[in-house]
């Protein structure tokens, strides 16, 4: 997963996403207090093939992608650019035929926030992705 992991920043990197998150792609879960917006993802499933003696690795990575309830434009802009970086691509990787991502399905909330500084509103947009990695 860590090929995986290298990909996605890369991907990221000077990315029209990353102008809203900076550095606040965060794996699995965020501390209290992380600076909105900012997005959490983590891979759900994993689960290795061995097809004609070629390893590929199905996966489900979810983005959670969070941002403070001053109107909807914020996470929805967040979330057109991350279909941007991430539908339907191939992500390369040095010893990776490639690593593909298709857009599956969105889930959006509304969630109350509580911080030291209080309690808050936040958009909640969930996205995810099932993807395969296929080694070379």
């Amino acid at each position: 997963m860590l090929n995986l992991t290298k990909a996605i920043f890369s991907k990221l990197s000077g990315s029209a996403l990353s102008a809203h998150i900076g550095t606040r792609l965060i794996s699995h879960y965020a501390d209290e207090g992380t600076t909105y917006p900012y997005i959490v993802y983590f891979v759900v499933t994993d689960i290795p093939e061995y097809p004609g003696g070629k390893t590929i690795e199905k996966f489900l990575i979810q983005f959670s992608l969070f941002s403070l309830l001053s109107g909807p434009t914020e996470v929805e802009s967040m979330l057109t650019d991350l279909w941007t970086l991430y539908d339907d691509v191939v992500l390369t990787v040095a010893g990776y035929t490639g690593i593909y991502f298709i857009r599956g399905i969105l889930t959006e909330m509304r969630e109350d926030h509580t911080t030291p500084a209080g309690t808050f509103g936040v958009y909640h947009y969930v996205q995810e992705y099932d993807g395969w990695i296929v080694a070379d």
